[in-house]
């Protein structure tokens, strides 16, 4: 008998979630557990990071989501229905992930997102297929709502017989006719009462919930399971996940602990008050549940297949003239690129330089057609050739793209690599291959920041609509924005005084090498380590290699949350060019500044399931040099 932890939330639970997979991953390793689920607040963001921790630890995944539910129709956008509550829902094969991305995606509808993505009970019926188990949910979700004539007021309670006072006298009737909605749904199999105890030595509530739980479960023949609502990885973990949750609310920390020495009213209280929110041993849940409860865990486990997310690029097919295939197609690109930008310039009138450049060439096209990877050029020379006959000035090329012979002859780049010792291997190589797994090339696309948006419409027009979509980026708690959370939620110093120990730090892209090299990416460690003059009357490595100075606690508080997740947006420059529907295989969510959704996975997270993305980034510099173009050419005109 064992149990897993099976109600998880990562740092994809924006400031609520403090681990990272990996943490995860590894705490649940060192507890012994082989199944571990992650179900984040609204997202299943962090479902390809959380399956590549979880596999390098021998765990099992299983991908999951805590939905937010309206309690009237989720198109009922006002203040009347801005209270949410929360359901766990876990995909029980590849079908049930599909059905999480659709459910996922269409949360975030506009018609539906109101503050958070969100659904109501019927709309997320509508996915429930049999390839969905879901929980009931936490306190303050409906089934435990269900309970009091007052939530909130018995939430607050501080005794049994304060939240008591709360009880509906029908609460066993009302209980009842939620969860038989919820198995009706769901299907009797794949619906469990959740049974959370961890936290019921600080919460009453809490205690009283689980045992009117457990009565209405063991009186009608619903299945019960044990779980915990883990937000972060050990118990001391909680105090920065209180930082994580005073950040979100906006309030310092000594404003928060006031409010709760009042019994006032704070959101999150459950969590400020407990350090019980932890992932927890399977001693410490065998003590607080009964045998079947623990082993429902593993029964779920058992019923969730494993099934991969990740795959090979899933390009669209391009377009050849002819009926070419896209390799017979690009080798005679790179034919006509040698007549046009080599026998015409000379480049190749000796023996010798012919054979450099034929060898390098061959050796070029061999890899790409190895990888697959000939239509991959074709899109990009595409677009490029699309700026180019709008007028428009492309960039020339940068970074390693430069170093590939193929890239120069079909007019991708304005670069000849081998004039200029340029080395291919530095772009790609078969080596970053693995079996079931191709690695993408990187070509970054300079274009005009005035037009950025027009080349996009042209893609979109020539791939399909569904097909293309930019990106999300995460923003983090790195460096700067670390430590300056921690001393203005700790109201550690003045304003003033914060924005001066925080800009002694280097920005984190200014020593990405040297980070590199110290084997972490701790932007504070490498400060103090590298210019401990700039922070010493605030905190300084010690002869041990400890922290000391009047601020020491602090930075040793803004190192532990040094790449935690704070914010979503929209990526600069990435966008994704799919062979499928992006909403059919991809979560879309909503960006908070337009009116498109966007791809709800980073960069690498995306490249790992096998969508293909393209950096199209805006240059000002280009739309400048136009401008001078125009304004010399116009000029001449009047000569």
């Amino acid at each position: 008998m064992n149990w897993n932890p099976l109600h998880l939330h990562t740092h994809y639970s924006l400031l609520d979630g403090l681990s990272k997979p990996s943490q995860v991953a590894s705490r649940c390793s060192e507890l012994g557990y082989t199944t571990c689920a992650i179900t984040d607040h609204g997202t299943i963001s962090g479902s390809v990071a959380f399956t590549q921790a979880c596999k390098k630890k021998n765990i099992k995944p299983i991908l999951g989501c805590e939905f937010y539910l309206s309690q009237q129709e989720a198109t009922i956008k006002d203040v009347s229905n801005r209270s949410l509550s929360h359901l766990v829902v876990l995909a029980k094969n590849k079908e049930g992930w599909k059905r999480l991305i659709e459910a996922t995606s269409r949360s975030n509808d506009e018609e539906l997102f109101y503050f958070k993505p969100r659904l109501d009970f019927n709309l997320l019926g509508q996915y429930a297929d049999g390839n969905l188990i879901s929980f009931s949910g936490h306190l303050g979700s409906d089934l435990a709502n269900e309970i009091f004539l007052d939530p909130k007021g018995g939430y607050r309670g501080v005794t049994e017989e304060e939240v008591k006072q709360y009880i509906d006298p029908d609460w066993d009737k009302k209980v009842l006719s939620k969860a038989n909605l919820y198995r009706d749904v769901f299907g009797k199999e794949n619906f469990f009462i959740e049974i959370q105890c961890i936290d019921q030595e600080n919460s009453p509530a809490a205690k009283l919930v689980a045992q009117g739980l457990r009565y209405i479960a063991k009186k009608y023949g619903f299945q019960s399971v044990a779980t915990a609502d883990s937000h972060y990885p050990e118990k001391q973990d909680a105090t920065d996940h209180l930082l994580l949750l005073c950040s979100a609310m906006k309030t310092p920390l000594r404003e928060i602990k006031k409010k709760l020495a009042n019994n006032q009213d704070v959101g999150f209280s459950g969590f400020l008050k407990s350090n019980n929110f932890h992932i927890p041993s399977p001693e410490e849940m065998e003590a607080l549940h009964s045998p079947h409860e623990i082993e429902a865990t593993e029964q779920i486990a058992d019923m969730c297949e494993e099934y991969d997310i990740l795959g090979s690029p899933m390009l669209p097919k391009f377009s050849c003239p002819e009926d070419d295939t896209e390799e017979k197609h690009l080798r005679q690109l790179c034919r006509l690129g040698w007549q046009d930008k080599l026998a015409s310039s000379g480049k190749v009138n000796s023996e010798t330089d012919k054979n450099i450049y034929a060898e390098r060439i061959k050796k070029e096209l061999d890899v790409i057609s190895q990888a697959n990877l000939s239509g991959y050029f074709l899109i990009v020379r595409d677009i490029i050739n699309n700026v180019k006959k709008n007028g428009w000035l492309p960039g020339p090329g940068r970074g390693s793209a430069a170093g590939c012979l193929v890239s120069y002859l079909v007019g991708v780049t304005q670069v000849d690599p081998i004039q200029y010792g340029l080395i291919f291997e530095r772009f790609y190589n078969a080596g970053r291959n693995a079996e079931g797994h191709v690695s993408l090339p990187d070509i970054d696309i300079d274009v005009p920041a005035s037009k950025r948006d027009e080349i996009i419409k042209y893609i979109r027009q020539k791939y399909g609509n569904k097909k293309v979509g930019q990106m999300v980026t995460f923003g983090r708690l790195q460096g700067r924005s670390a430590l300056k959370e921690v001393l203005r939620m700790n109201e550690a110093c003045s304003y003033d005084e914060m924005n001066i120990i925080t800009k002694s730090l280097p920005h984190e892209h200014e020593i990405s090498d040297q980070l590199a090299d110290m084997g972490d990416s701790s932007v504070i460690k490498w400060t103090l380590i590298n210019q401990p003059e700039v922070l010493r009357d605030y905190c300084r490595l010690n002869d041990d290699g400890g922290l000391e100075g009047d601020h020491a606690k602090l930075f040793e508080q803004a190192m532990r949350i040094e790449g935690t997740f704070k914010s979503q947006g929209k990526h600069a420059a990435g966008v994704v060019i799919s062979s499928h529907n992006l909403d059919e295989v991809c979560p879309m969510v909503r960006d908070k500044k337009g009116d498109e959704k966007i791809a709800g996975m980073e960069m690498g997270d995306l490249e790992a399931m096998g969508h293909v993305k393209f950096d199209i980034l805006g240059v000002s510099l280009l739309d400048k040099i136009m401008g001078v173009k125009r304004a010399l050419e116009n000029k001449n005109d009047l000569l």
